[in-house]
C-alpha cells in the first residue's frame, strides 16, 4: 500500500508517520481497563455475539478488551497503518485486513460491527462510504463510539487542521439505514475517577430486517 492509492489526505496521514507515532501514545494497560469498562456497558445490551469486526483497529486496544469479554468470538480488523496491522497479527487471534476502510468491500457479515474514534478522522465527503460498509458488514449490531456534536464541526487535532471532525454520526447512520433501531447509548467522561476515557459517546444500533 502506498500514498498514491489514497483518495484523501486523512488516509495518508494515518498510514504514515503520524499513524506510527499514534501507536506509541496509545499502548497502555490503562486503556485496556477503560475499554473493559466501556464494552461491558455496551455488551450488556446485546446477545449472542460470536463475531466482531472493527473498522480502524490500530494495534487492537479495543479488540484486546473484547477478547477478554467475548473469549470465544471470532475477531476481525481493518487497519490502514502497516505497523499497526503487524501488531494486530501478532496478537494471534485477529483476522487482519491491511487496507483503508474507504477501500474495504465487505465479503462476510459479523454479529457486531465496531468503529471507535475513527469516523472523526474521516473526510466528511467520504462518510457515506463508511456508513454503508459498517451496515453491510453487520448481520445484527453496529456500535459507534465517537466524539459527538449535534451539528458538523471541524476542530484542530494536535496542530493539524481538517483531521478531526465532530458530528452526529449515529444519527446520520440511522437516517441512512432506516431499518436500524437505536438500542442504547451512553457517555464516558474524561474526568472519570477510575477509568481513562476521552469524552466519547457510544451508540448501539440493531438491524430489524
Amino acid at each position: 500500500m502506498n500514498d498514491k492509492n489514497f483518495k484523501t489526505e486523512q488516509e495518508a496521514f494515518w498510514a504514515g508517520e503520524f499513524g506510527n507515532e499514534y501507536i506509541g501514545r496509545n499502548d497502555a494497560p490503562e486503556l485496556i481497563a477503560a475499554n473493559l469498562s466501556l464494552f461491558s456497558d455496551i455488551l450488556k445490551h446485546t446477545r449472542d455475539i460470536s463475531s466482531v469486526i472493527e473498522f480502524g483497529a490500530n494495534i487492537g486496544m479495543n479488540l484486546r478488551a473484547l477478547h477478554q469479554l467475548l473469549p470465544t468470538a471470532n475477531l476481525s480488523a481493518i487497519e490502514i497503518n502497516a505497523n499497526a496491522a503487524d501488531e494486530l497479527r501478532a496478537l494471534g487471534y485477529v483476522d487482519v485486513r491491511h487496507q483503508s476502510i474507504l477501500e474495504y468491500t465487505p465479503q462476510d457479515s459479523h454479529d457486531l460491527t465496531l468503529i471507535k474514534t475513527v469516523l472523526i478522522h474521516i473526510h466528511p465527503d467520504r462518510l457515506p462510504v463508511v456508513y454503508d460498509a459498517l451496515y453491510a458488514s453487520s448481520r445484527k449490531y453496529i456500535c459507534v463510539v465517537e466524539y459527538y456534536n449535534p451539528t458538523p464541526v471541524s476542530i484542530p487535532y494536535r496542530g493539524h487542521s481538517d483531521r478531526l471532525f465532530k458530528r452526529d454520526f449515529a444519527g446520520e447512520i440511522l437516517d441512512r439505514h432506516p431499518d436500524l433501531r437505536l438500542v442504547s447509548y451512553g457517555f464516558k467522561y474524561r474526568r472519570d475517577p477510575v477509568f481513562l476515557h476521552s469524552d466519547v459517546t457510544w451508540f448501539l444500533m440493531e438491524k430489524t430486517l
